[in-house]
C-alpha cells in the first residue's frame, strides 16, 4: 500500500516546485514584480515578446507598451525595457552592464568576435582603442583618401548612374543605388578603392548580394533570442526546420568575399613593406592597416621577438572579422538612412519646402564641397538629423544585462537590488518620440533642429539615440555622417527628385528599419537635371 504513496509525493513536490519556480516567485517574490507588465504573461513567460521579436514587429509593440505603462516596462519573466535618459541610458549604457551573448550569437565572424561582439568591456576597449583615430571626426575631414573615394564615387560612378536615370526619365529603386554607393564608399575607406567592393559600376553583382544579405536577416532571431534550443536543434541535424540551409551557404559568400578584400589589402601593404609606393591615395587601407599595425605593436608588448609577418598571418580572421563587422554595418545602417532621407525630401508635402531649402543652401557653397564647409550646413544637417531621429536605421532593442546590486528606472519608478543576468534594453524608436523632448514626434520636422537654441539642442541630444551612446557608442558614426552628407550635396545640388512609387513606406518592426513598402518593394524616385 505504501508503494503508490512515493510517486504521490514525488508528484506533489514536483508541482510545488512548477508552482513556486513559474508562478509564485516570478509574480510575488521577483525583484521585478513592482515593474508594470508590457503584457499580462509577461511575469511568468517570455514567449510574448519573443512572438513579436519573431515576426519583427517587437519594436513598435514595446513603444505601444511604453506608452499605455511608462518608461520601465517588464518584458519577459527577466527582462525590462527603459524608456529614459536618467536611470536608463546613463545607467544602462554608460559601463558595468556588460553585452552577454546576444551580440556574439550572431555578429561573430569566422568564429571570431569583432570589437562590436565583445562581451566585456576590457577587451572592447583595447580593439577601440585601436580603430578609434581612423574614424575621429577631425581624421576624417582631413583625409585626403576620404575625400578622393567619395570624389571618384559620387562624381565619376553614381553621378553619370544618375545622369542616365534623369535622361531616360525612369523610376529608380534608390535603395539599391544607396546600398551600392554605402558599400563602397566604406570598403574604399577600410581596403583602399581598388581593393574594395565596385557595386556602382557592378550592379547585378550588388543586387546578388543585396539580396542573400537581406534574406538571411530573419533568421537571425533563432541563435540570437534562443540560442539553446538553436544548438539542440543542429545537434539532432533538424536545423534546417527552423534556420534554411542557404542562410549558412550565404553567411560563407559574405565572409569569403570579405577575406578576399582583406587579403587585397595585405598584398598593397606588403608592396608599401617593400619599398613601393601606393600611388593612388584613395588606394589607402586606412582601417585595415591601422588594426594591423596595432595589432603587431601589441603583440611586440609581449614578444619582443615577435615577427610581424607571423603576427598578420595569426590575426588573419580577427582582422577579417573586424573588417566585415565595419564594412556591413557601415553600408547598411547609411544606405537605409539615406532612403528614408531621400522619401523624406521628395514627398510633395516636403518636396517644396525642404528640397527647395536645401538646394539653395548647397548653391551657396559656390563649389566649395570640402567636409568642413558641407559640415557647416545647417539645413542639411537638420534634414539629415530628423531622418536619424524620425527613422533611425537601428530602432530596435540594444540588450544588456545587469551586474548584481543594480537599480535602474526614473526617480519615483526605480527598481532595486536587480540580481545579475536581468536583460535590460532601450530602444531608439521610443527614445526619439518623447513628446516633451520632440514634439510632434511623428512628424518628419527638420525645423526642430536648425531654429532650436542651444539649451534645446542639449536636451535632444541626451535622447538622440540613432549611433547609441557611451563607450559602445557606434565608432563609424562620424565616417557615415560624412559619407551620407556628401551624398546630398551630389543629389540635391544637381537633381531635383520626386516620389514616383513607394508603396506607403513602413518600417519593418523589427530590428533594423528597413524601408520598404507594403507590398515589400522599395521606394522608387524620379531624378530631374537641375
Amino acid at each position: 500500500m505504501s508503494l503508490p504513496i512515493i510517486p504521490t509525493i514525488a508528484f506533489t513536490i514536483l508541482s510545488a516546485l512548477f508552482l513556486y519556480r513559474f508562478i509564485i516567485h516570478p509574480i510575488f517574490l521577483s525583484p521585478l514584480r513592482h515593474v508594470p507588465s508590457a503584457h499580462w504573461t509577461a511575469p511568468l513567460s517570455p514567449l510574448w515578446i519573443l512572438s513579436h521579436r519573431l515576426r519583427q514587429t517587437d519594436t513598435p509593440t514595446v513603444h505601444a507598451a511604453h506608452q499605455k505603462h511608462g518608461p520601465i516596462l517588464r518584458l519577459a519573466p527577466n527582462e525590462l525595457s527603459l524608456n529614459s535618459v536618467s536611470g536608463g541610458l546613463r545607467t544602462i549604457y554608460a559601463g558595468g552592464y556588460e553585452k552577454g551573448d546576444w551580440y556574439a550569437n550572431v555578429f561573430s565572424n569566422y568564429g571570431v568576435q569583432p570589437m562590436f561582439a565583445m562581451p566585456g568591456r576590457a577587451e572592447h576597449s583595447k580593439r577601440k582603442r585601436m580603430l578609434s583615430n581612423v574614424y575621429a571626426k577631425s581624421t576624417l575631414q582631413g583625409s585626403s583618401a576620404v575625400a578622393e573615394i567619395s570624389r571618384v564615387l559620387l562624381g565619376e560612378r553614381m553621378g553619370p548612374r544618375l545622369e542616365g536615370f534623369a535622361k531616360g526619365g525612369e523610376a529608380v529603386e534608390v535603395y539599391d543605388v544607396f546600398s551600392a554607393f554605402t558599400m563602397d564608399a566604406v570598403a574604399g575607406y577600410v581596403f583602399g578603392l581598388e581593393n574594395g567592393s565596385d557595386f556602382l559600376r557592378q550592379p547585378e553583382h550588388a543586387a546578388r548580394f543585396l539580396k542573400d544579405y537581406k534574406a538571411r536577416q530573419i533568421h537571425t532571431f533563432w541563435p540570437q533570442e534562443l540560442p539553446n534550443f538553436t544548438n539542440f536543434m543542429g545537434k539532432i541535424g533538424l536545423l534546417g526546420l527552423i534556420v534554411p540551409p542557404w542562410v549558412a551557404k550565404a553567411n560563407r559568400d559574405i565572409e569569403a568575399w570579405i577575406l578576399s578584400m582583406c587579403d587585397k589589402a595585405e598584398r598593397s601593404l606588403k608592396e608599401v613593406d617593400a619599398g613601393m609606393k601606393i600611388e593612388y591615395v584613395a588606394d589607402t587601407p586606412t582601417v585595415y592597416a591601422q588594426l594591423r599595425q596595432a595589432l603587431v605593436k601589441e603583440a611586440g608588448k609581449s614578444d619582443k621577438n615577435a615577427c610581424a609577418e607571423q603576427v598578420v598571418q595569426s590575426s588573419r580572421l580577427e582582422m577579417a572579422s573586424e573588417m566585415l563587422d565595419h564594412v556591413l554595418a557601415g553600408f547598411d545602417t547609411s544606405s537605409i538612412t539615406l532612403t528614408w532621407l531621400a522619401w523624406e525630401l521628395s514627398r510633395t508635402a516636403n518636396k517644396a519646402a525642404w528640397q527647395t531649402k536645401l538646394r539653395e543652401e548647397i548653391a551657396g557653397l559656390e563649389g566649395n564641397t570640402d567636409a568642413k564647409h558641407i559640415d557647416g550646413l545647417p539645413v542639411l544637417h537638420g534634414c539629415l538629423m530628423e531622418t536619424l531621429r524620425l527613422h533611425a536605421a537601428i530602432p530596435g532593442n540594444q540588450p544588456r544585462m545587469t551586474p548584481s546590486a543594480a537599480s535602474l528606472g526614473p526617480e519615483g519608478q526605480a527598481v532595486s537590488d536587480l540580481p545579475a543576468g536581468i536583460r535590460v534594453q532601450s530602444q531608439a524608436w521610443s527614445l526619439h518620440r518623447n513628446p516633451e523632448i520632440f514634439p510632434d514626434p511623428d512628424s518628419w520636422r527638420p525645423e526642430r533642429w536648425i531654429d532650436a537654441s542651444e539649451a534645446q539642442l542639449k536636451e535632444m541630444g541626451k535622447w538622440f539615440w540613432a549611433f547609441g551612446s557611451g563607450g559602445r557608442m557606434c565608432v563609424g558614426s562620424n565616417l557615415a555622417m560624412l559619407e551620407m552628407k556628401n551624398v546630398m550635396v551630389a543629389i540635391w545640388g544637381r537633381f531635383d527628385t520626386e516620389v514616383a512609387d513607394d508603396e506607403g513606406m513602413v518600417h519593418n518592426g523589427g530590428y533594423l528599419a528597413e524601408p520598404v513598402g507594403k507590398n515589400g518593394k522599395y521606394l522608387k524616385l524620379r531624378f530631374k537635371a537641375l
